[in-house]
């Protein structure tokens, strides 16, 4: 039969064994913490310069759209003009047809 110096040792040494599944549970979660937040760093990196892409992309896009519209402005009077002079015209000449 044990002693009580060796019942308590035993009862010991298996809170101490108890006791480092804790730790490295704890350990391993940290790890994964860390693990996972690289990931999001670098997803959120990646997903900042697609961002950056994607406005200077619209502002080129609104650039352009501005000088076109800049350009239509600027040639679509001249055009109505000219369809006014030319309907204005065919109204005021004789109709060959008769």
């Amino acid at each position: 039969m044990p002693t009580i110096s060796e019942d308590t040792a035993m009862s010991q040494r298996g809170s101490q064994s108890s006791a480092s599944d804790p730790d490295s549970h704890f350990e391993q979660l940290m790890v994964n913490m860390l693990d996972e937040r690289d990931r999001l760093l670098d997803t959120l990196r990646e997903t900042q310069e697609s961002l950056a892409l994607a406005q200077q992309h619209l502002q080129d896009v609104i650039y352009d759209r501005d000088s076109l519209q800049r350009q239509l402005s600027s040639a679509l009077p001249q055009q109505l003009k000219l369809v006014i002079l030319k309907s204005a015209s065919k109204s005021l000449l004789p109709n060959k047809e008769d």
